[in-house]
């Protein structure tokens, strides 16, 4: 029989749990950060059980890993170039096996291993749910990414293409309404492995920051797309007082990517993509666009504050973005 939280007690969950941070890091209640002159960002994100992850849908490890991505992509949104760490704070019912535990914290050290940082400190407890909250800090580099930058003639462009991790989602849960013989097997890899592997883009903030003309300011407006492609559009409006004009025919899509509405739908609002979401001057974004694989220029920012149109028809977009009290369990 497996060995249970409750079997364990707290303090030997501790024990075991600090083996995934730095030695005695977890001996403590506070970390000690080591004095930085860039300024500190941070964040926090939570994952609840039945909500954001499931056994049918997700390992152990691709929870750990989802939870750290989240958070990382927050910060890649706002311009962080140095990763300090993350605090975790998980809850479990006392029947929750140590090896789910042990799971969930071998994929949080391998999202670190790979974008930086290391666990600080945490909490647990017991509950009638499993619940991950993760706070994550890094430090701002030479660019500051507001949501409220933005201006109008602005390019609006993202980093890559959406709707994969709702496409993942709908194949790990079954979905009787999709025609798997129409889906490429790269697509249907690419999206599960998006779905539960999400990558934070540093890599295209960093080529951002590369591919700067000397004459432009240090100005981008931007946010990821975790909540969604539209959303985060909606989000750049909303904070900068613009509108923008999408086109359609330039949607951020995979090569693969069937069409129709659905699909449609799905890459606008999916969620969970985690792409930078940019509205920049057009030249700026024309050099990151021919450096950056599979980046994408979706539109353009107007001067009429809250209304996103489409640019081949002039119509209003009617799809909304996703919504975490409306969305679908996963």
């Amino acid at each position: 029989m497996p060995e249970s939280l409750a079997g364990l007690g707290e303090a030997e969950l501790i024990r075991r749990i600090a083996h995934f941070a730095p030695a005695g890091q977890l001996s403590d209640d506070t970390a000690c950060l080591t004095p930085d002159p860039r300024p500190l960002l941070l964040n926090t994100d939570v994952l609840v059980d039945g909500v954001h992850f499931s056994d049918i849908t997700t390992p152990a490890v691709d929870v750990g890993w989802r939870a750290v991505a989240a958070n990382l992509s927050d910060l890649a949104a706002s311009g962080a170039e140095h990763i300090d760490g993350i605090t975790v704070a998980l809850v479990a019912p006392g029947n929750t096996p140590w090896t789910w535990v042990e799971g969930v914290y071998q994929g949080i050290t391998a999202a670190l291993n790979q974008f930086g940082g290391s666990v600080l400190g945490g909490d647990c407890s017991s509950g009638q749910q499993r619940l991950l909250s993760i706070t994550a800090l890094g430090r701002l580099g030479r660019l500051r990414l507001h949501r409220s930058d933005a201006q109008p003639g602005d390019a609006l462009v993202t980093s890559g293409p959406h709707g994969l991790s709702r496409l993942g989602l709908a194949l790990l849960q079954n979905d009787p309404s999709l025609n798997h013989s129409a889906l490429s097997e790269t697509l249907q890899q690419r999206s599960i492995e998006r779905h539960q592997r999400p990558i934070p883009r540093f890599d295209a903030l960093q080529t951002l920051l590369q591919c700067k003309p000397t004459e432009l300011p240090w100005r981008v407006g931007g946010t990821d797309s975790s909540d969604g492609l539209l959303a985060a559009v909606q989000a750049l409006c909303s904070s900068s007082n613009c509108g923008a004009i999408l086109q359609e025919e330039h949607l951020p899509r995979h090569r693969d990517w069937p069409k129709g509405n659905r699909w449609r739908d799905w890459c606008l609002a999916g969620g969970e993509d985690f792409e930078l979401v940019l509205s920049l001057p057009a030249d700026w974004a024309s050099a990151w666009l021919q450096i950056l694989p599979d980046s994408c220029h979706i539109g353009t920012m107007t001067n009429n504050p809250g209304k996103i149109t489409w640019e081949e028809t002039q119509l209003p977009l009617k799809t909304v973005g996703y919504d975490h009290y409306k969305s679908i369990t996963t």
